[in-house]
Parts: structure tokens; C-alpha cells; sequence
């Protein structure tokens, strides 16, 4: 055996048997392997948000087979693939539809790859001429195992160069020309806490007090160590606990108090004399483009902009 874990991530949710028939395939192939469920209820579809999950998890992971799935294209053109990294150290398996190459870019890229067509590794199923609406199960989980067993990634697939895999696109910050600092919330958890596309060197010299808007009014942030340091009532700017920049209240949701979603758009400002974090200050969310912020924008606190 060459490996003995398997991460496993997917928009399945926990409602249906999705993860528990991946479970159940993997262990058939492979009954000495151990899963480790790193998240499951990523947002159907949203490539994105699983994308940038791995990217921050993939650090932490133990040595093995990662497993991702989020795959609205199922059963398309789009490609099954098998990614090797630190020369054969690690292998990421999923769609090659922008999900896996954050993690892959933060682990230095990848040595090798190859799309899955060998069928020899896949699960038999009743009609293999009806293209598969469940690749978690019929193909991606029975290759972790196999790839853990020792099977070579040059059986599993026909090689391709990493190079022509499908990017994952992640915003990057961006300066203003008065001094701004252009930003995207990346991922809002499930206390409320929402993390931005800003590394805290990208402020350095700036003042305690930052403008940033967040959906309906626009406020101060207060730049603080902790969420305990965070004034009552105020909003705290604070690096977290994957080094970047992230919004936060303390023992509450920063997401429904400034009504913000993954994907907005703010613009961050020092305050220069500054000294509060219940300021308003005249700085605006901003959308994306092709956008529309109005009702149609669901909040995190079930608010519709209203």
C-alpha cells in the first residue's frame, strides 16, 4: 500500500447516501484506507468555494489521496483527472473544472497528470454506455483507492501535460490610485467571520482604523490581535487563522451585521486619525461586473437587500 488516507471534499451535503456510497466504494477497493471528511457542505456547484477549501486546508492534510468533488458538469466534455504532486508525495483526484489547482498551485504545482479513462479502475455499473451522473462514486472513488493500493497513475489514464489543465481563478487584491485597497470576500465560516482576499503585509503602515463598507452602511474596522480586542459594538479587521485578513465582531456575524456575501466587492481605506469603529465613513460595496445588488442578493442572515 502506498497510502493509507484519503480527504475527502464534495458538495454532496449530509442529507442523501452520497457520501456514504463513496465511503462504502472506497472501502471495498481498499478496507485498510482511512477517509478523512474534510468538508461536505460546500454550496451545490460552487467550484469556487471548494477550490478555495482545499487551497486553505491542503497545508494540514495528511499525507495520501485527496478526493474533491464539485462537478456540475458531470458526464460532459470536461475532463476526470488525476493530479500528482511533490513527485508522487501526493495525488489530488476529481473533475478538471478549476477545483483542484488552488490546492495544487499552494503545494508548488504539479509533476504529472493524466485523465481518467482506464475503465479497468472504475466501478462496473449496469450500463456503461449511459455517461455517469455520479463520477464521485463510479470513478473518482474507486481510483483513490486503487491509487492508495499502488496502482501507478500511468495504468489509471492516459498522461497529459499539467499545463493544459483547466486554472482556478482567485481574486488577488488590488491598490487604488488614491491609496485604496481594492478587496473580495473570499469565504464567510459558520460563525459569521468573513475572510478577505488581503494579506496583512498589503496594509502594513497603515493607521488602527480602516474604512470598509459592508452591504447597507459603511463602517469603520478596527485592527485588532484578537476577537476578544474587538470594541463592543464595533467591527474588527484581524489576520486569521490561514494568515490573511478577515472582518469580524466578536461573539456575533459580521456577515449579517454588514450584510455581506462571498463574491462582494469592498474597498478598504486608512483612516488617518481615526480612533472609532462606529465611524461612518463614505466608502461603498461595490459589485462585480455584470452584477446587479438589490433584492435578488441573498445574505447570510436570509435578508434580501430589502
Amino acid at each position: 500500500m502506498r497510502f493509507n488516507t484519503i480527504t475527502f471534499l464534495s458538495d454532496y451535503g449530509l442529507d442523501d447516501e452520497f457520501v456514504g456510497v463513496v465511503h462504502s466504494v472506497i472501502r471495498s477497493a481498499a478496507p485498510d484506507v482511512r477517509v478523512i471528511d474534510l468538508a461536505h457542505n460546500i454550496a451545490p456547484h460552487d467550484v469556487r468555494a471548494g477550490g478555495l477549501a482545499l487551497a486553505r486546508s491542503v497545508q494540514y492534510m495528511a499525507p495520501g489521496v485527496v478526493l474533491a468533488v464539485v462537478d456540475p458538469g458531470v458526464g460532459t466534455t470536461r475532463r476526470p483527472v488525476v493530479v500528482e504532486v511533490a513527485d508522487g508525495q501526493a495525488y489530488l483526484v476529481g473533475p478538471d473544472n478549476g477545483l483542484l489547482a488552488p490546492a495544487v498551485a499552494m503545494v508548488g504545482g504539479a509533476t504529472t497528470a493524466a485523465v481518467l479513462d482506464n475503465t479497468d479502475y472504475h466501478l462496473e455499473r449496469f450500463d456503461p454506455t449511459v455517461p455517469s451522473t455520479f463520477d464521485g462514486r463510479d470513478v473518482f472513488a474507486p481510483v483513490a483507492a486503487h491509487l492508495c493500493l499502488g496502482v501507478p497513475l500511468t495504468e489509471l489514464g492516459t498522461p497529459i501535460d499539467p499545463a493544459l489543465l483547466m486554472p482556478g481563478l482567485l481574486p488577488i487584491s488590488e491598490p487604488d490610485e488614491d491609496g485604496a485597497l481594492r478587496a473580495e470576500v473570499l469565504w464567510i465560516d459558520r460563525f459569521g467571520n468573513a475572510q478577505l482576499n488581503v494579506d496583512p503585509v498589503d496594509i502594513a503602515g497603515w493607521p488602527t482604523t480602516i474604512a470598509v463598507s459592508g452591504g447597507r452602511l459603511p463602517r469603520n474596522a478596527v485592527r485588532v490581535a484578537t476577537f476578544g480586542d474587538i470594541p463592543t459594538g464595533g467591527v474588527g479587521l484581524l489576520v486569521d487563522s490561514y494568515g490573511l485578513l478577515a472582518l469580524a465582531v466578536d461573539r456575533g456575524s459580521v456577515a449579517a451585521e454588514l450584510h455581506l456575501a462571498e463574491g462582494d466587492q469592498l474597498t478598504l481605506r486608512p483612516v488617518e486619525g481615526g480612533v472609532g469603529s462606529g465611524q461612518s465613513s463614505p466608502v461603498s460595496l461595490t459589485t462585480k461586473p455584470g452584477e446587479v445588488q438589490g433584492p435578488s442578493r441573498t445574505r447570510p442572515d436570509g435578508d434580501h437587500g430589502q
